[in-house]
């Protein structure tokens, strides 16, 4: 393989840059830890939904909480959410089949993990233009 030439950019050689979302127009998580989230430039001490344009506080404290009457947001968006990627604590939980049965009847698919990981997918798909949400559970 040939080595760059001198002021060739990465796009000459096939690399590909991934999109970054400008955090002045899009709910960025910006960090996470035990008991807090900061989210574009505010800190959230409490569960929280989280939408590309939105963020709102959530009435969950357990993953076994989760229904999808306190989902209600992301089901009354005007761009539907295509992905919920739900963020249980400090482990992933076992949510039970009917409850993932009647969130995808409401057109809901689901990635359950942990809250760090669930942080981290939520912006990668975010930067991705991918019609993302993340329930996020505090650590």
């Amino acid at each position: 393989m040939k080595p760059p030439s001198p002021g060739s950019t990465s796009t000459e050689l096939g690399d590909k840059t991934l999109p970054s979302p400008d955090p002045a127009r899009v709910q960025l998580i910006r960090s996470y830890g035990p008991g807090h989230f900061v989210i574009g430039e505010r800190r959230w001490q409490s569960p929280v939904l989280v939408t590309p344009t939105v963020t709102a506080a959530w009435s969950v404290e357990r993953a076994d909480e989760i229904a999808l009457d306190n989902l209600a947001l992301l089901t009354e968006m005007p761009t539907p959410t295509e992905l919920l990627v739900v963020g249980c604590g400090p482990r992933a939980v076992f949510l039970p089949p009917t409850l993932r049965a009647m969130l995808k009847a409401a057109g809901l698919a689901l990635e359950i993990v942990d809250t760090g990981s669930a942080c981290r997918i939520y912006n990668v798909l975010l930067a991705e233009g991918r019609r993302v949400a993340a329930a996020l559970i505090p650590l």
